[in-house]
This record gives structure tokens, C-alpha cells and sequence, in this order.
């Protein structure tokens, strides 16, 4: 039904909306006792108009690049020598489309930014949840690393914590041995970057995690190289070094002395770089002596052995893994350290919660036995005076009954005698069905004019005073419509007809 230049009007009008909403969302004075909850459900009202911003504008970029020539077609059937004739068919095709759909209505953008402007001048409101946390987390005040923290606990040859040091420490991974760091750690990892991620994203809805773990494999990329990265360093003794291999270059100064090794240590220092083995003591020792100091990328080719089909470096394969493990590290502690002021206020309340005194909490374990003991002996409340049940189930106080008008009745006559208790379900039931039925069955319709009207008889006289007025209000053609002379004399319609039959005109 739209048409494209419909339609890039529509964009450029929801984009100028959006853009104000953003201001208006960003210049808002929050008080200074205003909660995180309000600064992130103002973070996530943002974020949402942001992303309906961005897509609006990759829309009308669409539009406007126009691939395949059909806003070209539009403009020129609207600019060209026929424009009356198109003018005419658009306006058959709206007229086609409201008599197939008569019941189309037709909403405006200004209402669904009316309720956006709403919720952002009431953010304390109980329904404004914009992020989805768990109790522990208390709508993005703490972190909840509980699975985390039994993943890491169980964990092989890790020190065992609780779980207000595993707090302190679950981002100094750069303590933790190599050897230590297997599938199962990289699994405990994942885990933890997933979590924390996930958390970011909720708390801090305008943060570019993205962006900011592109800069972290950026950086680390870097560290990685120079051999800087915290609990990775670099081996920088010879070849040897470089492949994991155990023999010290660095203690001998010629071919001879490591010839004094003998030939089976010489031959498994070659085969732990990868260079042939073979050849007499000496050649064994030249070729090994000249690895002192150099990588492997810098030896002649002709020093490495053939590598069978199908085998692939061991080494190089352990340090792909170890990389990918340290890039994981390397996104914790930026995680990390995002997180810092939350990671705070946990072990803060991690700590409040441990510091209770042990009388306390048994104290609050009675008080919830004793009210199950009550609520198993009290099955059917006493209720003499036929209160109405609080959300406990039990009855409200007497007060609490008399302050609403819950004793008060009032019979409605078009509702068929319904009772209705109290002034506030008594005003509401002006609205509801069974009054709208009654309404109905009488042939009146359900206006405002017949609000606080019970009686059948009352609404009947309301209604004929209402007829009458309008009957008095409709325009009669006999007494109102006026014609004029030839003379420019203006008379009403009857007198016309009587001047004119008496030929007088």
C-alpha cells in the first residue's frame, strides 16, 4: 500500500523522532537518589532506540541508492506528463483499500513515542523492567558467579577458595602453572567469559562488547609476539627453547664440547627440532651448534628432516591451543575490569551476609517454621464478619474493610439487582460487560451521559431528553434552508414556494 517515497518519508519522520527521544533521554536530570535499576532501564531505552535508529537509516540508505529503479519510475510517473492521471490512480487504490478494510485504523507514530515519553518521566513505575536478572544479582548491583565458582572448585590441582576469595581472585590467572591450564580450564573459561558477557550486555546495554574484544585480541596479539603477556613469557634461549626441548645451548661455546654428549643425545635434541639426525658425532654436533641463537624460521631447509604425510607438528598444534587460552584470559581481565564496581558491591554484600550472627538466622528459621505450623493448622480461616482474603488468604483487617467502602453496597437495576461492595468496583462497573449488556438490552447506548445512572426507568427518561435534544439540534430543510429572488431577497424555502405558486416571483 505504501508507496517509496511513503515510505521514505515514514523513515525520515521515525529517524527525527528517534533522534529527539535520545536527547530527551540523555539531557534527563536523574536525582541523585535515583537507583542503578533506573540508570540501566535508561540504558536499555537508549540502547533500544539506537538499534531502531540504525535500521531505520540502513533502510532509507536502501531506498535512496535505489538498485533497482523503482523510486526512479516512481518519481518520474509522478513528475511526468500524466501526473493527473497518476494522481487519480492513487487516490482509486486508497479508496479501493478503505472500502475493503472499512474497519482500518490507522495508529500515529506520535502515540507509541507518547508512551515512551511516559515511562521516561516515571521510571520509579514497579512495571519498568528492561533487564532480565536473577534475585542474586539484584537488578545488576551484583554478580552471581555461584555455577562458576563449583566449575572452578572442582577443577584438577586448583587451590580450593571460598567464594568470597574465589571474588578477589577468579581474574589472577596469570598464577596458575601451564601445565595446569587443560581442556577442562579452557571449559571453566568459557563459561566465565560467557557469563560475564552476558552480564555486560544486561547491565551496560550501550557498551560496544564487540568493539572492545577486538581491541583485546588487537593488544594481545601484540604481547603474544614480544612474549609479554602476563603468565605466557617467551622462551628466548636458542631453537631449543622455542620447541620445549631440554638441552641448554647456551652452556656450550663449540661444536666439541657438545660433542662430548654423546650421539644418542644429540640425535634426540635434532629430532625435538625437527632437523635430520643422522651422520657421523661431528656432523651431529656442527648442525646443532648452529641452531645457538636462531629460530627455526632462520635455518636453511636443507636441515630439516621430510616430514611424513598425515603428521603435523605436535608442537605447533600445543601452541595454537596455548594461545587461544591466553586470548581467553585476555578478554577476562578486560571483562574484569569493566565489571569492577559490581565485582565491589558483591563482596561487599558477599561479606554482610557472612558477618550475621548465627542467632540471627536461626532466629529467622523459627520464624518460618512457626508460620508454617500456622499455616498448616489454619487451613479454614475465622471469618465471622465475611471479610474479603488479603493475598495470605486470610481476611483483611476490619479498618483496612472500612476504609475502602467495602461496606457499603450498591444495586445496580440495568445490571439485573448485581451488588457491587465498595465505591471504587461500583464506578468500574460502569465500563465492564454485564452493565454494557444490560445498556444493550434496553437499546441505549453506553455513554458517558449515563454514568452513576442504576435505575431502568431513569435511563429511559435520560435517553428521550437526549432524543429530544437532538431532534431539536438536526437541521430541517423546511424551516432552515433559504433561497433568494430574483430581487436578492432571501426567504426561507416554504415562503419560497408559496410566492412562486402564487406567480408573485
Amino acid at each position: 500500500m505504501e508507496t517509496l517515497l511513503e515510505q521514505q518519508r515514514r523513515y525520515h519522520e521515525e529517524r527525527e523522532r528517534l533522534m529527539d527521544s535520545m536527547v530527551k533521554e540523555t539531557l534527563l536530570k536523574k536525582p541523585s537518589s535515583s537507583s542503578s535499576r533506573d540508570q540501566i532501564n535508561s540504558d536499555h531505552r537508549m540502547k533500544t532506540l539506537l538499534d531502531r535508529y540504525m535500521d531505520d537509516t540502513v533502510a532509507l540508505l536502501d531506498l535512496y541508492e535505489d538498485k533497482d529503479g523503482m523510486r526512479k519510475e516512481e518519481v518520474a510517473a509522478l513528475s511526468g506528463p500524466n501526473e493527473f492521471v497518476e494522481f487519480y490512480n492513487r487516490l482509486k487504490l486508497i479508496k479501493d483499500f478503505h472500502k475493503t478494510h472499512p474497519n482500518e485504523i490507522s495508529v500515529p507514530m506520535s502515540m507509541e513515542f507518547d508512551e515512551l515519553a511516559k515511562s521516561r518521566e516515571n521510571p520509579g513505575s514497579d512495571d519498568a523492567v528492561m533487564g532480565d536478572f536473577s534475585d542474586e544479582e539484584g537488578y545488576g548491583r551484583y554478580l552471581d558467579l555461584h555455577e562458576c565458582y563449583d566449575r572452578y572448585v572442582n577443577l584438577k590441582a586448583m587451590p580450593k577458595v571460598d567464594y568470597l576469595a574465589y571474588l578477589s581472585t577468579f581474574d589472577q590467572l596469570f598464577d596458575v602453572p601451564k601445565e595446569r591450564k587443560n581442556y577442562d580450564y579452557r571449559r571453566y573459561l568459557e563459561m566465565l567469559l560467557d557469563y560475564l558477557q552476558g552480564y555486560s550486555a544486561r547491565v551496560k546495554p550501550l557498551l560496544d562488547l564487540a568493539d572492545e574484544m577486538d581491541n583485546v585480541r588487537l593488544e594481545f596479539l601484540v604481547k603474544w609476539e614480544a612474549g609479554q603477556f602476563p603468565g605466557w613469557p617467551k622462551e628466548t634461549s636458542g631453537a631449543l627453547a622455542h620447541t620445549g626441548a631440554h638441552l641448554d645451548l647456551s652452556a656450550f661455546s663449540s661444536a666439541e664440547e657438545l660433542a662430548s654428549l654423546g650421539l644418542d643425545r644429540l640425535k634426540s635434541a635434532l629430532l625435538a627440532l625437527g632437523l635430520k639426525c643422522g651422520g657421523t658425532l661431528e656432523e651431529r654436533a656442527h648442525r646443532l651448534f648452529n641452531t645457538k641463537g636462531k629460530r627455526l624460521d632462520e635455518l636453511g631447509p636443507s636441515l630439516f628432516a621430510k616430514s611424513k604425510p598425515g603428521k603435523m607438528g605436535k608442537s605447533t598444534r600445543d601452541a595454537e591451543k596455548q594461545r587461544d587460552v591466553a586470548q581467553l584470559e585476555a578478554q577476562l581481565y578486560r571483562l574484569a575490569e569493566i565489571l569492577g564496581e559490581q565485582r565491589a558491591a558483591t563482596k561487599e554484600n558477599v561479606t554482610r551476609k557472612q558477618a550475621r550472627a548465627q542467632g540471627e538466622v536461626d532466629e529467622e528459621e523459627e520464624v518460618v517454621s512457626e508460620d508454617s505450623d500456622d499455616d498448616d493448622d489454619d487451613d479454614i480461616p475465622y471469618n465471622p464478619k465475611n471479610l474479603p482474603l488479603g493475598w495470605d488468604g486470610k481476611p483483611i483487617p476490619y479498618w483496612l474493610y472500612k476504609l475502602h467502602g467495602l461496606n457499603i453496597s450498591y444495586n445496580c437495576e440495568i445490571c439485573g439487582n448485581h451488588v457491587y461492595k465498595g465505591p471504587k468496583a461500583f464506578q468500574r462497573h460502569f465500563a465492564e460487560w454485564r452493565h454494557a449488556h444490560g445498556m444493550r438490552c434496553l437499546g441505549i447506548p453506553n455513554t458517558a451521559h449515563f454514568a452513576n445512572v442504576t435505575k431502568i426507568e431513569d435511563a429511559i427518561s435520560l435517553w428521550d431528553k437526549i432524543k429530544m435534544s437532538k431532534a431539536s439540534e438536526r437541521w430541517r430543510p423546511e424551516q432552515e434552508e433559504e433561497y433568494e429572488d430574483s430581487h436578492g431577497n432571501v426567504v426561507t424555502k416554504k415562503i419560497y414556494e408559496d410566492l412562486k405558486r402564487q406567480g408573485l416571483l
